[in-house]
This record gives structure tokens, C-alpha cells and sequence, in this order.
């Protein structure tokens, strides 16, 4: 028998990092995220011999371990073992004997959600083969209260809710942990063109969110006004994209990425660099209307709303940096989880 799960990972469109405590508990946080065709999956085979096999496929690591009721934090596959450990404990198991085998098709920190993403794949494994009853809400929440709480990792609300509803959604993030989805229905010729128009571009680098993280939170706190007032126009905007999108008016999406660039950059040192700013500028040199970097900033993928017939020309400009254009679709379906 083997358990399977999926979970897509997701684009940020406008909001980011509204969604981070203290913010959001102070001022309440709005994002717009649409999930894609790239994927965090993981696969259970149950054993029978009281040992526990974790493999990560794409980051070629193997830990094979006795089987407990608690799995040590010790720096190793640390996010699949605090699943486990919250699994077992908030249900009163027995401890587990089974191979769990996860693969992601983003690299860590490439600002595509891919940790919280890989936490909801594996969340939802779990709860097919245990039965667990876990509603979206209930596992998106747990998948937060893992990364944020039990294991501490500096981030937001919005990837673990993406993961697990998928499709285009206007996110609120209240007091208290209080989220609410609400899905866009959007006409496909919108979706069509938006996918065409723009383009995903890694850009061969990677950063660690949680130091960025870290001093956005510091800013609140501290009641830094320029980073504030960054936070405050970035909720405007994903109120922006949300009225474009619905209302097809495509034409106005890169103006308002690019309104939230010129703020996102406010909130904490090293969202961008010299190498970012080059490549934006550049983009935009050769047609592009807007863009942003991906997730909490600093490297991983940026992306370029690229209108009328101009995307081509932006691929190419973009070449002479040693990044790559990576194709995808927009998904409508969330995590999805199956027994075979």
C-alpha cells in the first residue's frame, strides 16, 4: 500500500508579507496568491518493523531511525520530524513504523511557498492514511502552528493556506491566527492570458527568508513608519489586483505590481540587492509593466507581467544574467491525497 499526496505551491500576486505577525495581528493583512503547476508531494509505505525511513528525493537525503513517539529535533529532516511529533502527540498514536518519501519541484528558497507547501503534502498523507479528520481550515492551521510555533521558523499565514485550497484567493489574516479564503472565480481567458503574460524567472540564487523575516518584524514592533506605511499600501494592493483580475482588467496589472514593488522594498533590508534591481530594470527596458521578487525577497524567482506581445523579448533580455524562464500553468485544485 502506498499513500500519496500533492500540494501546489504559489505566486504572491499582491500583499506579501502582510500576512507576518505582529502585522497582522495589529493591523489585519490582505494578500492575493494563485496557485501552479509546481509541486510539493509526499508518498507513506507503512512498515511493520518498528523502524522510520525518511527520504527527501530532491534534496538526497536518507535517515533511517527507531521508531518513537517523539522524534528528536536535531537538524535533520527537522520539518517532516515536527510533523510526525505533532501528528502522534495531538492524537494519542502509538508510534509509527513507515517510509515517508517527499519531493519538491522548487528549491528551498525560492519564494514559492515550498516549505509550507511540503508541510501541507506531507499533513495530508498523514490524514489519508490514518483517517485523520482534518478539514481545510483545521490542517492549514496545523501546518502554521508546526512551522511557526513547535519549530519556530520565521514566516507568514499565506503559503500553507494556498497549499491547501489552491486556485486564485483574497486572503484576510485577522487577530488571533484568524484566516479567511475567498476564492476568486475569475473567467479562463483571464487566467489564459495572465499565465502568458507573466513570466516566472529564477534567477539561480537562493536567501534565507527568516533573517529578511526577522527585521520586518523588528519594523513593526519598533513602529518604523517607512516600513509600516510599505505594509499598509501593500494591503491596498492586493485589493487592487483583486478588482483587475475579476474585472479583467489586465492591462492594469503590471502598474500595480510595480506600485507594490516600489513599496515591498521598504519593509526590510535585503528584499533587494544590486543583482534584483538589474534584472527589474532590465525587464522593464524590454517591456514588462511590473514585477516583483518572489516570497519574502532577496533571490529565488521573480516574476514579470509582460503585455501584448512583449514576453519573448524579456526571456531574452534576462538570458545575459544566467537565470531561466520556467513555464507553468495556473491550478485550480489544492492538496489532493490518494491510496493506492
Amino acid at each position: 500500500m502506498i499513500i500519496r499526496s500533492k500540494a501546489p505551491l504559489r505566486l504572491g500576486l499582491a500583499g506579501g508579507g502582510t500576512d507576518v505577525a505582529p502585522f497582522s495581528d495589529l493591523y489585519g493583512g490582505a494578500i492575493l496568491n494563485a496557485t501552479i503547476s509546481m509541486y510539493a508531494t509526499a508518498a507513506i509505505q507503512p512498515r511493520a518493523d518498528g523502524k522510520i525511513i525518511l527520504n527527501s528525493l530532491d534534496r538526497h537525503e536518507r535517515y533511517e531511525l527507531t521508531s518513537a513517539a517523539k522524534l528528536e529535533i536535531d537538524g535533520k529532516l527537522d520539518l517532516i520530524k515536527g510533523i510526525y511529533n505533532r501528528i502522534v502527540s495531538d492524537h494519542s498514536l502509538k508510534p509509527l513504523s513507515f517510509e515517508l518519501s517527499t519531493y519538491v519541484d522548487a528549491p528551498p528558497g525560492s519564494g514559492l511557498g515550498s516549505s509550507s507547501t511540503l508541510v501541507v503534502a506531507i499533513l495530508g498523507a498523514f490524514a489519508e492514511w490514518l483517517n485523520l479528520p482534518l478539514g481545510e481550515y483545521d490542517l492549514a492551521h496545523l501546518a502554521y502552528e508546526i512551522e511557526r510555533v513547535d519549530l519556530n521558523m520565521a514566516g507568514g499565514k499565506q503559503d500553507q493556506y494556498a497549499a491547501t485550497f489552491g486556485g486564485v484567493n483574497f486572503m484576510e489574516f485577522f487577530r488571533d491566527d484568524k484566516v479567511i479564503v475567498n476564492p476568486l472565480r475569475i473567467h479562463d481567458k483571464y487566467m489564459d492570458e495572465l499565465a502568458h503574460n507573466l513570466v516566472l524567472y529564477h534567477t539561480e540564487t537562493s536567501r534565507l527568508s527568516s533573517i529578511i523575516i526577522e527585521e520586518q518584524r523588528k519594523n513593526v514592533t519598533s513602529g518604523n513608519e517607512k516600513s509600516l506605511e510599505a505594509m499598509n499600501k501593500l494591503k491596498e494592493q492586493a485589493v487592487m489586483m483583486k478588482e483587475a483580475l475579476l474585472m479583467g482588467e489586465l492591462d492594469k496589472i503590471g502598474e500595480i505590481l510595480d506600485f507594490g514593488w516600489k513599496f515591498k522594498k521598504n519593509m526590510a533590508q535585503g528584499i533587494t540587492n544590486p543583482m534584483l534591481d538589474e534584472i527589474y530594470d532590465t525587464a522593464k527596458q524590454h517591456g514588462a509593466s511590473g514585477g516583483k521578487v518572489s516570497g519574502a525577497g532577496g533571490g529565488g524567482f521573480m516574476f514579470f507581467y509582460c503585455p501584448g506581445n512583449t514576453r519573448s523579448a524579456v526571456i531574452d533580455a534576462l538570458k545575459r544574467f544566467g537565470g531561466q524562464a520556467k513555464r507553468y500553468d495556473f491550478t485550480t485544485k489544492g492538496l489532493r491525497s490518494w491510496t493506492i
